[in-house]
C-alpha cells in the first residue's frame, strides 16, 4: 500500500471515529456497537504504531470522544475527565494485570471491582458541605453546566453531613432503573405516543431539558465512584468511597475487594450471571487498582487512567427480517447504507436499523430485501447484521443494486481507487453537504462559533439564509428572529458568536473551509507554508509538495478546491468581511522559547494540551513528541506520563509544570 493510501486510511478512520464519539456522547446514540468501536480504535492504533508520521495530533485514539451541548453553559474541567480502556476478552484482563504488576514492581495487586452502570457520567463539586455545581463529561476537556437539573434528582445530596473537606469533586453515574423506565413508556403508550428506546437514553436526555420542572419528574437515580481532591486525604480508593457515604453520598453498592485476578474473576463472573436480577442495566464491570498511592505512580495516557480497566460483557443475537435500504449522505458525500428491518427487541432495546457501512459490506453479505437477518448487538449498545439466514431466502429474492445516483440531488456517485465509499460530488449544492460544511465551518476546532449546531445548521440552509459559507457574515438580527424557535436571546449569541469568529487564526479558516485532505494539522502545516490565502490559491504542485508532509494527494486536492471559481468568490467575499487569510507572524508574541523543544505530557490545570502547544509555538518554541537528547524540557501535568518523565530523568532534562512555563514566556 502507498503512503498516501494509508494517510488516507488514517484520515478516513479518524473522521470516522469522530464521527461515532459525537452521536454516542452528545446524542446519546450510538451508530455501531462498543465491540465494533474498540476494534475501529484498535486498527487506528496499530496504523499509527506502524505509521506515526500519518498519526493526526487529535486522533480518537488520544482524546475522549465526544462535543458539548450547545443548550447548556460550557465549563472547563479542572481535572480531565477520561473514559476507560476497555475489553470483552478475559486475557486483556489478564495483560492489564501483568502490565499494572510490572509497572509497580509487586507480584499481586489490590484491585476494587464495581459495576458499570448503563448510564450518563456526571462531576459534582462540593464546598462547604453544599453542592455547587454539575457538569457532564463533554469532550473530557469541557462538559455542560447542568447543575439546576440535577439538583432535582432525589439521590443527589444537595448538603453534606459529618466531617467532610471544604471542597472536594465526586464523580459517578446518572441511570434510570427499569422499573422507573416501564411506568414512562406505560404511560406514553396511555397517550399516545412513542415509546422511548432505553433507559439510558432518557437519562441522558433528561439532562438536557430545559425545564428542571420536567427533569424532576423523570425517575433518575445516581451513583458516584470517584473521588477527587487536591489534596490526598486518603489510602484507598474504598476509604474514599466509605468516606463519601458517610457524608450522606450515594455510593456504588456491590463492590468488593479483589485480591489478585482470581478474585476478579469471580466477581465478574458472578455479576454476569446475576446481572439480569438487578433493578437496572449494567453492561460489564470495573477493575481499579485500591491503592492511591499506586493509581498516582500509575498515572495515565492521554486517553484513559493506567490504573483502571473495564470488562464488558458479551452480545446478543437475534433475527429479523429486512425491509428496505436506504442511503445516507455525509458532510464529505460520502454514502451510507442503513438497513431498516422488522422491529426486535434486544437487551430491552427496540432495533428498528442497523449500518450497512458500505458496498462492500453488501456485497460480502449478499444481503436482499425480504431477508431473514441475524441482528447482534456489541457491547449491549448497537445492533449490526452478522449474517444471512440463506435458508429462509425467497427463490425470487433480487440482487441487491448499489445505487449510481445521489438519493438526495440525483447527481452520479463516484469511488476513486481505494476507497471503499462512493461519493456524490455535488458538494457546494446537495443538501446533506451544504448543512454539514456550515456545521463543520461553526465546529470548535475550526471557527468555534457555539451557536451553530446540527440544528441551526439546518434551520439557516433551509430557510436559504445561509447557502454558502459566506453568508453566515451577512445575517442580520431581525432575519433570525423571524425564524422559528429563535428568540431575541439566540439571534444575538449567534451573531455574537460570528463577529468573535473573525479573529480565529486563518489555519482555523482554512480547516473550516472543508477542503479534502486538509484536517486541522495539514490546514496549519499549509498556513505556516504559504503564508496567506493569495500564496496558497496559486500554488503549484511542485511548490506545496515541499512543506512538510503534504503530498501529492493533498497537493491536488487543494489545487482543484481552487480552480472552482465559486471557491474563489467565497474567500474573497469573506475577506471583505474581515476573516483572518495570513498568518501572524511567529515573533508578533516574542521569541523567548527560539530554540527551544519542549514535549507536553500530561493534564494541566489552566491550559488544555492544545492551548500549551500554541503558546510554546507562538513564542519560537518548538513541540515534540516524544523525549529525546534533543529535548530542551517536559512540560509535566497531573498524570504525566511515566516513561516520559523516566526518559528525561536518564537524560537530564530539566522537568517543570505549567506555571514555570509562563515564566519562561514572560
Amino acid at each position: 500500500m502507498q503512503s498516501y493510501e494509508i494517510e488516507a486510511q488514517i484520515k478516513a478512520l479518524s473522521d470516522e471515529l469522530r464521527g461515532l464519539n459525537y452521536h454516542y456522547y452528545v446524542l446519546a446514540e450510538s451508530v455501531i456497537s462498543d465491540l465494533e468501536f474498540d476494534l475501529k480504535i484498535k486498527q487506528l492504533q496499530s496504523l499509527e504504531s506502524e505509521f506515526p508520521q500519518f498519526a493526526l495530533p487529535d486522533s480518537p485514539t488520544q482524546l475522549v470522544g465526544g462535543l458539548v451541548i450547545e443548550e447548556f453553559k460550557s465549563v472547563p474541567h479542572k481535572r480531565r475527565m477520561l473514559s476507560l480502556g476497555n475489553t470483552y476478552c478475559e486475557e486483556d484482563l489478564n495483560a492489564f494485570d501483568e502490565r499494572v504488576k510490572k509497572s509497580l514492581g509487586i507480584d499481586e495487586v489490590e484491585y476494587i471491582c464495581e459495576l458499570k452502570i448503563d448510564g450518563l457520567a456526571i462531576s459534582l463539586f462540593y464546598e462547604n458541605g453544599k453542592l455547587i455545581q454539575a457538569v457532564t463529561r463533554g469532550d473530557g476537556f469541557r462538559g455542560d453546566d447542568v447543575t439546576e437539573n440535577v439538583k432535582t434528582i432525589r439521590s443527589v445530596t444537595k448538603t453534606l453531613q459529618g466531617n467532610y473537606p471544604p471542597s472536594f469533586e465526586i464523580r459517578g453515574e446518572i441511570f434510570m432503573h427499569r422499573k422507573g423506565f416501564e411506568k414512562l413508556n406505560s404511560k406514553r403508550r396511555e397517550q399516545g405516543e412513542d415509546e422511548y428506546a432505553n433507559p439510558r437514553n432518557v437519562a441522558a436526555g433528561s439532562l438536557k431539558m430545559k425545564e428542571t420542572s420536567g427533569v424532576a419528574k423523570r425517575p433518575l437515580d445516581i451513583v458516584l465512584y470517584h473521588f477527587l481532591s487536591d489534596k490526598n486525604l486518603f489510602v484507598s480508593h474504598q476509604e474514599s468511597l466509605n468516606a463519601a457515604h458517610s457524608w450522606g453520598l450515594k455510593t456504588a453498592d456491590h463492590s468488593k475487594i479483589c485480591q489478585g485476578m482470581n478474585g476478579v474473576f469471580d466477581y465478574l463472573h458472578t455479576w454476569e450471571t446475576k446481572r439480569k436480577m438487578l433493578g437496572f442495566d449494567i453492561d460489564g464491570i470495573v477493575v481499579k487498582v485500591n491503592s492511591i498511592r499506586f493509581q498516582e505512580e500509575l498515572g495515565f495516557t492521554a486517553k484513559v487512567p493506567r490504573w483502571a480497566i473495564s470488562y464488558k460483557f458479551q452480545t446478543e443475537t437475534a433475527t429479523s427480517t429486512l425491509l428496505a435500504i436506504v442511503f445516507q449522505v455525509g458532510r464529505t458525500g460520502a454514502i451510507t447504507p442503513v438497513a431498516e428491518i422488522v422491529p426486535i427487541v434486544l437487551l430491552g432495546t427496540t432495533v428498528k436499523r442497523a449500518s450497512l457501512y458500505n458496498a462492500n459490506e453488501i456485497e460480502r453479505l449478499d444481503i436482499r430485501l425480504g431477508d431473514t437477518v441475524f441482528i447482534q448487538k456489541g457491547g449491549e449498545i448497537i445492533p449490526k447484521i452478522v449474517g444471512i439466514d440463506f435458508s429462509k431466502r425467497s427463490p425470487n429474492s433480487i440482487a441487491t443494486v448499489y445505487i449510481d445516483r445521489c438519493p438526495e440531488c440525483n447527481t452520479p456517485l463516484s469511488r476513486d481507487e481505494g476507497e471503499v465509499n462512493y461519493y456524490c460530488r455535488n458538494h457546494d449544492h446537495c443538501r446533506p453537504q451544504a448543512i454539514g460544511k456550515i456545521e463543520h465551518f461553526s465546529s470548535r476546532k475550526a471557527m468555534d462559533i457555539q451557536s451553530i449546531g446540527t440544528e441551526m445548521a439546518e434551520t439557516l440552509y433551509t430557510s436559504q439564509l445561509v447557502k454558502d459559507l459566506p453568508d453566515l457574515y451577512d445575517l442580520q438580527f431581525d432575519q433570525l428572529r423571524a425564524l422559528d424557535r429563535v428568540g431575541d436571546k439566540t439571534a444575538h449569541n449567534l451573531l455574537e458568536g460570528i463577529t468573535a469568529s473573525k479573529s480565529q487564526a486563518f489555519e482555523r479558516v482554512l480547516f473550516g473551509l472543508g477542503i479534502r485532505y486538509v484536517g486541522e494539522t495539514v490546514a496549519k502545516k499549509l498556513a505556516l507554508g504559504m503564508g496567506n490565502i493569495d500564496n496558497l490559491q496559486k500554488a503549484e504542485l511542485e511548490e506545496l509538495v515541499t512543506i512538510d508532509e503534504i503530498g501529492e494527494r493533498i497537493a491536488e486536492s487543494v489545487i482543484q478546491y481552487f480552480k472552482d471559481p465559486n471557491h474563489i468568490k467565497g474567500i474573497e467575499r469573506m475577506k471583505s468581511a474581515g476573516l483572518q487569510f495570513s498568518t501572524v507572524p511567529r515573533n508578533s508574541l516574542g521569541e523567548s522559547l527560539a530554540g527551544k523543544t519542549m514535549v507536553i505530557s500530561g493534564i494541566f490545570a489552566v491550559h488544555s494540551r492544545d492551548e500549551i502547544t500554541q503558546l510554546i509555538e507562538s513564542h519560537g518554541g518548538k513541540v515534540g513528541s516524544s523525549i529525546s537528547s534533543k529535548t530542551d524540557y517536559l512540560i509535566a501535568g497531573e498524570g504525566v506520563g511515566p516513561s516520559k518523565l523516566a526518559k528525561a530523568q536518564q537524560l537530564g532534562i530539566p522537568t517543570i509544570d505549567e506555571s514555570i512555563l509562563l515564566t519562561l514566556i514572560k
